[in-house]
């Protein structure tokens, strides 16, 4: 029953900042997006497009789709190894730290509004809310 509370906490929180996101004037990030510019910007680098593929334990084309979005928003930029010229090195870029930055605001501000209680009243699991 704790587990059930906890989960639902938890769910709760990343439904704010979800919510959050989706409002905000910021880039619109899918999942995969968003895990791969975390990767790139929370773990020490060098990234690869290998490296990334077998740390988020997926297949190199999910990375490099996710890196053309992340690159269109100067999120993360590409580069040649120039030691091993098969090799493309994944970089940070300083949008993408602003932009890490703004969202780490944005979902600070999302889960301090739960103290002043929730805006809308949530649904049980299984049960229907209004549209």
């Amino acid at each position: 029953m704790a587990q059930s509370q906890e989960i639902r906490k938890f769910l709760e929180h990343w439904r704010r900042v979800l919510v959050a996101s989706v409002r905000a004037p910021l880039p619109d990030l899918g999942n995969r997006q968003m895990a791969v510019l975390l990767t790139v910007y929370l773990c020490e680098p060098p990234h690869t497009v290998r490296g990334l593929a077998r740390t988020l334990k997926v297949h190199k084309p999910v990375i490099t789709r996710a890196l053309d979005t992340l690159s269109r928003h100067g999120l993360v930029r590409r580069k040649r190894d120039p030691d091993d010229r098969r090799s493309v090195l994944v970089l940070r870029t300083v949008k993408g730290a602003v932009f890490l930055s703004e969202f780490h605001e944005l979902a600070a501000a999302a889960l301090a509004e739960q103290n002043d209680g929730p805006k809308t009243q949530a649904a049980e699991p299984g049960e229907e809310t209004p549209a």
